[in-house]
């Protein structure tokens, strides 16, 4: 029996997206009529209508997300904080907020379409393995390294791609996010890792993409419209 701790999730949501266009950013931009961001906190809320949720804004925009929970109906209990210059730089912001006995996962809000059951199983090998999880699926594409001679091919087979969310024991992450910034932290595993955290790599879900140009929105507008024909 895996004993219970306190759950709660930092939905990172404090960047622009331009690489989606529009005119707002795109964790704001609708998917299946719902926002982006919506559709993340929704996902949590069913996995653990308990867990503590957190969401970080960009600057400027924290009425327009009040306005936007008002015309969707979004009553779903959670707090938000103004984000930073960075992802870093908000993931720090937002821990402040978070308790640090128990648990936290880091969501990206530009994956709207995890699954509660990949959020579970994150939660639940971070309290089994006593480290941080991250979600990972493996690589299918042929892929190649660049090299002063020009490039060479690399095996796939050692290559996995990452996803969110990414859990960790709330205590160790907020103490690992008090160092200073470096431009190699990619994720939150990164900067786990530099602390010395040892990091599990759970298995991901294909489903599980994120959001960064059009063409993601038109996919997972698809896949939506399809699970709603189940």
């Amino acid at each position: 029996m895996i004993p219970e701790q306190k759950e709660s999730v930092l939905i990172v949501a404090g960047g622009k997206g331009v690489r989606a266009g529009g005119e707002v950013p795109k964790q704001f931009r609708l998917i299946a009529g719902r926002p982006v961001l919506m559709h993340a906190i929704e996902a949590f809320y069913r996995y653990n209508p308990e867990i503590c949720i957190v969401v970080v804004l960009p600057e400027g925009f924290e009425a327009h997300w009040k306005k936007l929970c008002q015309k969707h109906s979004c009553t779903l209990p959670h707090r938000w904080v103004t984000g930073g210059e960075t992802r870093f730089h908000s993931v720090q912001n937002g821990l402040q907020v978070i308790p640090a006995e128990g648990i936290v996962a880091i969501h990206d809000a530009a994956r709207p379409l995890v699954t509660p059951t990949l959020i579970g199983r994150c939660f639940e090998s971070c309290i089994l393995h006593q480290c941080g999880v991250i979600p990972v699926i493996r690589e299918s594409n042929s892929v190649r390294q660049l090299t002063e001679e020009g490039s060479r091919i690399l095996s796939r087979e050692l290559l996995r791609v990452v996803q969110t969310p990414q859990v960790f024991p709330s205590r160790a992450l907020k103490q690992a996010y008090e160092t200073s910034y470096d431009s190699a932290f990619t994720d939150d595993a990164s900067v786990a890792e530099k602390k010395g955290i040892p990091v599990w790599l759970e298995e991901g879900e294909e489903s599980n993409i994120k959001i960064t140009t059009t063409f993601d929105f038109l996919v997972a507008e698809q896949y939506l419209l399809q699970l709603a024909k189940r």
